[in-house]
């Protein structure tokens, strides 16, 4: 461009900035793992109980946890999806091609939806809800999860690490391949495999 007082011509350049993006991928390596161990996810329950939002922010991670659940079907269930009262079960209605099933609930989980279904007077509708009454969004869950880890464990870590931590937990506890194939959902059975190798339970028979 021309400087009027000068008449001499200014060359702009556009500023750069060095910044270093931290990719999911960046961040399990940091971590060295995928997955959250049974124990992690029980500090996070605990820690959450603290927050502003306490039996919310815990009974997320705790259904997140227990059954596998991304963060989208997370924050989508509705009252109707649980039988709080003889069955005791949740229907799981699954994303990206996975396939729906019915969970039981267990004893802990049961209570806990009891009492924030009471305190919150609601039987209808999504469970999960802001102050404005609006659901919890899968950004304003992560930005939950994020700021709760990096507190209570030392470290970021990406929500879907709790769906992992179910597969894992349930390969560790001895549970058949198929069931825990139908359990996640998985319409492949190779993602099922996957969990097998993050946990290293097939090697444990080895002598060396």
């Amino acid at each position: 461009m021309n400087d009027a007082a000068s008449g001499n011509v200014v060359t702009l350049h556009p500023t750069t900035e060095s910044r270093t993006v931290r990719t999911r991928s960046d961040n399990d390596e940091a971590r060295g793992r995928k997955f959250l161990t049974r124990e992690e996810v029980h500090q996070l329950i605990k820690a959450a109980r603290k927050s502003r939002h306490g039996p919310r922010d815990a009974l997320m991670i705790r259904l997140a946890f227990e059954h596998g659940l991304r963060i989208s079907e997370l924050v989508a269930l509705k009252w109707q999806h649980f039988d709080l009262n003889s069955g005791h079960t949740v229907t799981v209605q699954r994303a990206k091609g996975s396939l729906d099933g019915t969970h039981p609930l267990q004893g802990d989980t049961i209570r806990a939806l009891k009492r924030y279904r009471d305190a919150s007077g609601r039987q209808h509708g999504y469970v999960f809800v802001n102050e404005r009454g609006a659901p919890v969004s899968i950004d304003g869950f992560r930005k939950m999860f994020h700021r709760l880890s990096e507190k209570a464990l030392g470290m970021k870590w990406n929500p879907h690490a709790l769906r992992h931590a179910c597969g894992v937990h349930l390969i560790n506890s001895g549970t058949d391949i198929r069931t825990v194939q139908q359990y996640m959902g998985h319409a492949n059975i190779q993602n099922t495999v996957l969990y097998t190798a993050l946990s290293g339970k097939q090697f444990e028979r080895l002598a060396f």
